[in-house]
This record gives C-alpha cells, structure tokens and sequence, in this order.
C-alpha cells in the first residue's frame, strides 16, 4: 500500500476524534512545521516534520496551513426551479403568505421538482455540490422533502444516489411540508409506505422532520421518527427555526441525532440540549438571508452542548453555496469563537450526521483535510467573499 508523507505544513490544526461538547469545542491541537502520512485513504501519523518516519514518497505542501476536511450537515441541494421573485418580494416588504398566495414559497420549489426527472436534477444539484466542494466541504448532507407526492421524494434520493458515485454525500429521507388535506392519512402513509420502502432500498440513512406550526406537530412527528426507528433508520428533526413548540425536547427524548435551526430557542431547549447527546445544528445563512433572529449558538456551547454549523443550502432561505462561508457566518453572527465554528463544521457536523471516521486528523480517521492559500488557519473563519482553500483532499487524494 503506497504511504504518502504530506510535509511542509506550516500548522496543522485539528479538534480531537468524536463529538466535542462546550468548552471542549475551543481546544484544537497546533502542530507547526507538521507533517501527515496517509496510506488507504486514512491518516496513519501526525507530527512535527522532524519526527516524520521514513517514507517512499513525499507531498511538500508549499508552508501553508492544514485542517479537516469540513462537513455539511444539513443541505436541500436537489431542487428545481427557483424562487428570485419570492427574494425579490420579500426585501420590498411582501409578507410570505402574500408571496404563497400568488404561487410561490416553498410549494413552488415543490411544483418544479416534482415536475423534473432524474436525470434533469442529478444536473441540477451537481454544479451546487461542487461549489460546496470546492469550498471546503467533504462530506455533504442531502435531504429529499421538495415532493409532497412519495415518486417525487424517491426521485430525490434517486438524484443522491447517482451523485454518490461523484461525491460524499449522506442521504436523509425529509418529511417536510404537510399536505392541505388528507393529512392524518398522509402520516400515515409515510409511516407505513413510505419509510419502510426507503428503509428496504437503502436510499436514505436517516428520516428528518420539519418540526413547526405550520408544518408537522410534535405527535405526528414522534410517530414518523418512531417508524424510521423501527425500520433501522437514523433520526433528526428541524425544529424551533420560528416557535418552539417541543421539537427539540421530542429530538432529545428519542436520542436524535441532532436538531437543526433553533432560531427560536429558550432557556429550555438549551437546557435540554445540553443534557442529551442530541447535536445541535446552526444554520447562521438563514439567519443572513431570512433576517431571523440568531441562533443561540453561544448560549449552547457556554452550557455544555455539541454544537454543529451547516449551510442550509437551499432555494429560498439559505441560497449559502459555501461551508467555508457557513464557518465564518457562525462566527460573525452566532458568536462562536474561530476554534469553536471550526469543530462546529468538523467533527460536530459529522457527529450529527452519525458518522466518527472524519472531521480530525488523527491516525485512524479519514484522509480528508484542506490546504489553505495561508499559513495561518485562521485565514478560514476570516475571510468573506473570496475562498481561503487551495486545495481539497478526498481520502488523501486532491480533487
């Protein structure tokens, strides 16, 4: 097996292995002048260059400085259509019921990939999951949930599916706007139609609900996560992103992998997360494009919780093409610390996706990292509006 020595890091910086919870989130490991042998896509040792052991071949990777390769926990990167003119009226005043009425909102998204095939949205998403890419993202969170209708939703996963032979990416079954009429009869069906037939498929890995008045309520939320359960499946919700209606207890109660947006949580949700192994999940462009208020991301971390950052990509309220961008937004507006938001998007973001082989560089863990155009990491949480990320490596190989 061909062992590759990567040298002339001028700082490689990695949080520890697994999920991080509250302070533990700001303490990264430094290595200056480092070195990194990868053999098998995995990371074998870490060091200062001058404790490097013996090696065939040699990567001088110019004195710039390394990180793990960044997760995207949470993306809707397979949509058709567009929704310009809901952005356009919205920052004129036009309330969202207002822009429903006239056709569009979310059901238009609905109306457009509903209406597209395989084939047409594997085209679509693909230019969205390079720019994640190339942001920094190595592995990326796709979620169905834009087709009411259950063929619209596994042509979702479908799109995933194909894109996995691309990219490395987590498929989640999203069960996110309820239908106008029928609904009892609508969970029903997804509990047992729907998850069973992913489950059985293998198309997705975990089922997420979107957890919220105008969506699903606690009841029926519980009782399709208690069905992904029953069939093997992994479970998360979106919740308290406008009221906190007991979303994000019901995601702690059932051990779910993490709960996402929390813009309108309290001091008891907080307390709630901090209790639980369940991740919290900040998604700070929602906060950007929506003009939401903040997720309490420092509330959460200063009370013990393991706190994640994903992008939220989506058409209509995180149009957020970049994880690098992600990082730095959780920063400037969600006031994490850069060594915070940085595990935040590493090992926390795998954490919520289940995942423990990735977002650290440590013998053992997955090859993934970044090699920054600075020597500094700290170039990654600061810079806005230009890519700090050189290069991008996949299991020890560059993209």
């Amino acid at each position: 097996m061909t062992q590759t020595l990567f040298t002339n890091i001028s700082q490689l910086v990695t949080p520890a292995p697994g999920v991080q919870r509250g302070a533990a989130m700001r303490s990264l490991t430094v290595i200056p002048d480092a070195a990194m042998l990868v053999s098998g896509g995995v990371v074998r040792w870490v060091g200062p260059r001058t404790d490097a052991p013996g090696t065939a071949q040699e990567h001088d990777l110019g004195g710039v400085a390394v990180v793990p390769g960044l997760t995207d926990p949470h993306t809707h990167a397979v949509w058709a259509g567009d929704r310009l003119a809901d952005f356009e009226a919205r920052v004129q005043g036009v309330p969202y019921e207002e822009i429903l009425a006239r056709g569009g909102g979310i059901r238009s998204s609905m109306r457009a990939t509903g209406a597209a095939s395989v084939e047409e949205l594997v085209t679509l998403a693909r230019p969205r999951l390079e720019a994640l890419c190339a942001s920094g993202a190595t592995t990326i969170e796709v979620k169905s949930g834009y087709g009411l209708d259950f063929d619209a939703e596994l042509r979702m996963l479908q799109v995933v599916r194909v894109l996995q032979a691309e990219f490395s990416l987590v498929p989640t079954l999203l069960i996110h706007v309820p239908p106008t009429e029928g609904r009892a009869e609508y969970v029903q069906a997804v509990c047992h139609d729907l998850i069973p037939g992913v489950a059985r498929d293998g198309l997705a890995k975990t089922v997420d609900v979107f957890t919220e008045r105008e969506a699903f309520t606690v009841d029926e939320t519980r009782a399709i996560l208690q069905a992904a359960k029953a069939h093997g499946l992994q479970t998360k919700l979106h919740a308290d992103q406008f009221h906190a209606i007991g979303g994000t207890e019901l995601a702690c109660e059932l051990g779910a992998l993490s709960v996402d947006h929390l813009e309108a949580s309290g001091p008891a949700q907080i307390a709630a997360l901090a209790a639980s192994d369940t991740v919290a999940t900040i998604l700070p462009g929602v906060t950007l494009h929506l003009g939401l208020p903040v997720a309490p991301g420092r509330a959460l971390i200063d009370a013990g919780a393991a706190v994640a950052v994903g992008t939220d990509l989506n058409p209509g309220s995180s149009p957020v093409f970049s994880a690098q961008l992600a990082l730095a937004l959780a920063v400037r507006l969600c006031r994490l610390t850069p060594a915070e938001a940085l595990t935040a998007c590493t090992v926390n973001a795998a954490a919520a996706l289940g995942l423990s082989d990735r977002g650290a560089l440590a013998p053992g863990q997955r090859a993934d990292f970044l090699a920054l155009h600075s020597p500094d990491w700290r170039d990654l949480p600061y810079t806005l509006g230009a890519n700090p990320i050189r290069n991008v490596f996949v299991g020890g190989t560059r993209l």
